[in-house]
């Protein structure tokens, strides 16, 4: 995969998602323009509300687009990694637009469940309610498979959130049904227990997209991946320290360690990351800025014994949950390996605990321990 391919597929990405927020904002503005109609004319607050819930969809849509636009301009000076974290931006937006509406909506349910109002409805009503349950149940499937296929948080919220609409319509639709049967008015109830729900909703998008700035813990499929691409090559022994960097959907820049034979040259470690940058970025599309080198002792038998000694002794508390980069100078005495330790320790106290058991095994020694974080699995 070279730079023209990954504009192509950057041009193919924003191109599907504008398409998809334009069929939402006109799917939605028809839909705004019969329920605010039924709504005034059968004195319905549910379907009212769901009008005006269809109304910040619509705006979602406009979000996602003006997003993605902006996500999509190319590296500059001032933005050198590129501009693709603006689409969390907007899909924090989203989040706050559904959040609003279940707000809103939730107000206004407990006013009429307060100061009751009965309703009127007519055929035409129903027949439009039931119309609009599905077309928001097929545009919610549509909107959030795109956002999928593409990897927009934004459409995939849009797309969530025209599902519970489609629910929301639904409700209104069995409290009408209720209404004409038995003359019992449920809508306003109705209407506060769906806006619960598009209320947790607003708050899982909002909670998932702030994880998205923050960062989080890359999933466990991409750290194999990259383990399985890297130990092909034939001088690799391991692969530790995997950190990658978000800057935006399917932008990822990372950093890592491999371990090498003590036997290899400088010339061969330039060939072999360089072999490793290329080879990543043309399968996974992940750009290596940093490669650092752990040396292994090859033709040490005092070496290994030691390596073995330590590892169990490193390996008898729970957590320290991995040790690698070890090496040991039996000349010059002095020896150095990382333990990733578990964040249920506090890594002073690890560190100190396994400094004082290294150096009663060694006391001649120079020991450098390198505390990790468990930052993959």
């Amino acid at each position: 995969m070279d730079n023209n391919d990954i504009a192509v597929l950057t041009a193919d990405r924003e191109k599907t998602i504008v398409k998809t927020s334009v069929i939402g904002i006109i799917t939605n503005l028809f839909l705004v323009g019969f329920k605010a109609f039924v709504g005034i004319i059968s004195n319905s607050i549910a379907v009212i509300l769901d009008a005006v819930n269809n109304l910040s969809d619509a705006l979602s849509s406009v979000v996602t687009i003006i997003g993605a636009k902006l996500g999509a301009k190319q590296p500059d000076k001032k933005h050198p990694l590129g501009y693709g974290r603006i689409e969390y931006i907007s899909s924090m937006i989203v989040s706050a637009l559904v959040l609003y509406a279940g707000l809103t909506a939730l107000v206004e349910s407990v006013k009429k469940i307060i100061h009751p109002e009965k309703p009127d409805y007519g055929t035409v009503s129903i027949i439009i309610i039931s119309a609009a349950v599905v077309v928001k149940l097929f545009l919610g499937m549509f909107v959030k498979k795109q956002g999928k296929n593409v990897n927009s948080g934004a459409l995939e919220a849009s797309g969530s959130d025209a599902l519970f609409d489609a629910v929301l319509s639904l409700s209104v639709l069995v409290s009408a049904l209720v209404f004409i049967k038995w003359h019992i008015s449920l809508e306003a109830y109705v209407g506060a227990v769906i806006s619960l729900f598009i209320i947790k909703a607003g708050l899982e998008m909002m909670t998932e997209t702030l994880n998205d700035i923050i960062g989080k813990r890359e999933d466990a499929e991409t750290a194999k991946k990259l383990r399985e691409i890297i130990c092909a090559e034939e001088d690799v022994l391991g692969v530790y320290d995997i950190t990658l960097f978000n800057y935006g959907p399917n932008k990822f820049y990372g950093s890592l360690h491999i371990e090498l034979p003590d036997t290899k040259t400088v010339d061969d470690v330039d060939r072999i990351t360089r072999k490793i940058q290329i080879d990543v970025y043309k399968q996974t599309g992940i750009i290596l800025t940093g490669i650092g080198v752990y040396s292994y002792n090859t033709s040490n038998d005092t070496a290994a014994r030691m390596r073995n000694t330590i590892l169990k002794t490193v390996m008898s508390h729970d957590w320290a949950l991995q040790m690698h980069g070890f090496y040991v100078d039996t000349d010059n005495k002095n020896l150095r390996f990382d333990v990733v330790l578990s964040f249920d320790v506090d890594r002073k106290e690890a560190a100190k605990t396994l400094y004082a058991e290294i150096c009663g095994l060694y006391p001649d020694y120079e020991i450098l321990i390198i505390p990790d974080f468990d930052t993959v699995d």
